[in-house]
């Protein structure tokens, strides 16, 4: 296993948003409502940044994720269109993740559709029988992402904070 893939999705799935909540509430930033901080950068980060970099990839190297994520062997160009075309869907949302710093409205509707995603593409994987550990890590990080985002949006919506 690459050991670049790893730090690359625990770093933005998990470091960095932990580190930017931190550092936002320690400085006294914007709100002291830390699960407004919570989800701003997990949506920054791991829907934005992450989503965004896997669909560079995706669009650019299908055959990186159809290899060795998904453990596709075929040569099949219909395979490495789907992956392809995958990439464009992150490509979005990945952008409106990233701009939700610019538009702090889009914060929530980002975290319905990037956190969906995650949380459905993590749950497609766990009956996938003979993951390799890129794809367990994928699934388990999508997973935790998914839950995040689920307490926060639940939380914005019961509250009306934001």
């Amino acid at each position: 296993m690459s050991t670049m893939y790893l730090v690359m999705i625990l770093g933005l799935m998990i470091v960095a948003p932990l580190v930017s909540i931190v550092s936002e509430y320690s400085a006294g930033g914007g709100t002291n409502d830390l699960l407004l901080l919570v989800g701003k950068w997990f949506v920054f980060w791991a829907v934005g940044i992450r989503l965004f970099t896997a669909g560079l990839s995706q669009s650019f190297r299908p055959e990186f994720t159809a290899g060795n994520i998904l453990g596709s062997k075929s040569a099949d160009r219909s395979v490495l269109q789907i992956v392809q075309e995958l990439g464009f869907a992150n490509l979005g949302f990945g952008v409106i993740g990233i701009l939700s710093l610019v538009f702090p409205t889009w914060i929530v509707p980002a975290a319905v559709a990037g956190g969906l995603f995650l949380g459905l593409a993590g749950i497609r994987h766990i009956g996938k029988a003979g993951k390799n550990t890129k794809e367990w890590i994928a699934t388990l990080t999508d997973l935790l992402v998914f839950v995040v985002l689920a307490v926060f949006v639940v939380y914005v919506w019961t509250t009306g904070a934001a």
